[in-house]
């Protein structure tokens, strides 16, 4: 396992100041995978050598706190060939937050695939606040932008605490497209019928407008385009404002739902899988260092749940009739089932920007089922007038 993710991780150009720190890297992800859990001394115990397994954890340790390891510096060779599968293709990344313990935001940027989220970026701050300023992770944002090629073309995703205009010219000066979520309380202007706030173009219960050619704020910053919805879903009737800088309708629900994988995402990182909430780690530098290792980790279960889908053998690994696991779940029991009984190991990224072959569900009756429902639709468009 460690040859393989040797050759995963450096095949792509990764490297770090010297071997030595690259090695103590590769035997980290090494220790992640098979520990399941983000504690340096369960790391040591998988650490090959005569050290103590007290040295061993202190040179993880070390390395967590090297300032010359900049992780998005560094991670880039992993991310520019992971987007390589996308030249040409339309991409949707994921903007969101998490909080560690009330003291830590992590501002995370996510490739949406196949039911999760890999992350390409990401910026640590020591806030409690869900609420960031673009200032905190516009530099993120715009190293990620120069790995993508100019032929694809790139849909951010974010909820509501990033409804910043700011955001919104940034992403049309990379070129990017974007659906956010907007509060209620935000005001439009529309040519011909003035400003009024969201929440009182609402529709009833069950229905949806779409409104072209508005301008948003007091900044009168457009023309952009608005969705909303009163629609009923599992848990009830909610509420959806969805600004975009392309064309609305009944898609543009779809793709904003594309966001929710990064949640998935990070309940991989958290109590569904690497738990990071029990790291003792008290400052964001460090943080960010160990989110590289969750994320090379992540890649490297994710490709090899990829890997075992495409080859038909998901039925040794998931019991279900119907792919009941995610994509991490699959290639982490993979991994474990290898090392029992001498199966092949991933030594090379393999992700697809297809579509799902096998989408997970319960069954069919539930995957018949429709998540939203719609029973009006309205259309308005505003042009300026000049």
């Amino acid at each position: 396992l460690f040859c393989n993710l040797m050759h995963f991780i450096c095949g792509t150009g990764f490297r770090l100041h010297d071997l030595r720190a690259t090695a103590t890297f590769v035997w980290a992800v090494f220790g992640l995978i098979l520990s399941e859990c983000v504690h340096l001394n369960s790391w040591a115990l998988f650490r090959s050598g005569a050290a103590k397994v007290s040295s061993k954890e202190r040179q993880f340790s070390r390395w967590l706190h090297n300032d010359r390891i900049r992780p998005m510096l560094v991670y880039r060779p992993l991310v520019e060939k992971v987007l390589q599968e996308w030249d040409g293709k339309t991409l949707y990344l994921a903007l969101d937050t998490s909080q560690l313990w009330g003291r830590f935001t992590i501002i995370c940027l996510s490739l949406v695939y196949r039911g999760r989220a890999l992350p390409v970026g990401w910026v640590v701050c020591a806030s409690g606040s869900a609420t960031v300023s673009l200032a905190r992770y516009q530099h993120m944002l715009a190293q990620v932008a120069t790995c993508i090629s100019p032929n694809s073309q790139v849909v951010l995703l974010a909820d509501r605490g990033f409804m910043d205009v700011k955001l919104m010219r940034l992403m049309r000066q990379l070129g990017w497209h974007f659906r956010i979520r907007v509060k209620l309380s935000v005001f439009i202007h529309r040519s011909t019928k003035g400003k009024r706030k969201i929440k009182a173009l609402m529709p009833p219960p069950g229905g949806a407008r779409f409104f072209s050619h508005v301008w948003l704020t007091e900044q009168r910053y457009g023309p952009l385009h608005l969705a909303l919805a009163h629609m009923q879903t599992k848990n009830g009737y909610e509420k959806w404002a969805i600004i975009s800088d392309e064309p609305v309708g009944l898609h543009t629900f779809d793709e904003y739902g594309l966001r929710f994988d990064i949640e998935e995402g990070f309940l991989d990182f958290k109590s569904a899988g690497f738990q990071l909430e029990s790291s003792q780690l008290e400052d964001s530098e460090s943080l960010s260092r160990l989110l590289l290792i969750l994320a090379a980790a992540t890649l490297y279960l994710v490709s090899t749940g990829t890997a075992v889908v495409a080859m038909g053998k998901r039925h040794l690994v998931d019991p279900h009739w119907f792919r009941g696991l995610s994509y991490l779940q699959i290639g982490w029991r993979w991994v474990k089932r290898s090392l029992v009984w001498g199966e092949k190991l991933l030594s090379f990224l393999w992700l697809s920007s297809e579509p799902d072959p096998e989408p997970a569900m319960a069954s069919w009756r539930k995957w018949l089922e429709p998540e939203l429902s719609l029973s009006r639709i309205e259309w308005y468009d505003f042009v300026k007038v000049q």
